[in-house]
């Protein structure tokens, strides 16, 4: 059984920082970090392949930057300049022999 164990959300003032961290039980080659606000879709926020291929949605491109500890098989979202509208649940996704995979969801508030 995949696990994908986040931690690391909380309260923050606009304009600064939290970093999300999420733990896999196996080695994901490919891994996500997924948002959905209330009422709101969940929206792709950034995208890690492999150990160097990065890709991040434009609401987030400058200020988040995701990242991995291959030997931790464990991923990063550091977020910086918070804004109210990065409010949301953040999930980490993985796809893994054709299944996909998410944790258990991290809520990060930032207020105004």
């Amino acid at each position: 059984q995949v696990q994908l164990v986040e931690s690391g959300g909380g309260l923050v003032q606009a304009g600064g920082s939290l970093r999300l961290s999420c733990a896999a039980s196996v080695s994901i080659n490919t891994m996500d970090w997924y948002r959905q606000a209330p009422g709101k879709q969940r929206e792709l926020v950034a995208v890690m392949k492999g150990s160097m291929t990065t890709n991040y949605s434009d609401s987030v491109k400058g200020r988040f930057t995701i990242s991995r500890d291959n030997a931790k098989n464990t991923v990063y979202l550091q977020m910086s300049s918070l804004k109210p509208e990065d409010t949301a649940v953040y999930y980490c996704h993985g796809r893994y022999l054709l299944r996909d995979y998410w944790g258990q969801g991290t809520q990060v508030t930032v207020s105004s």
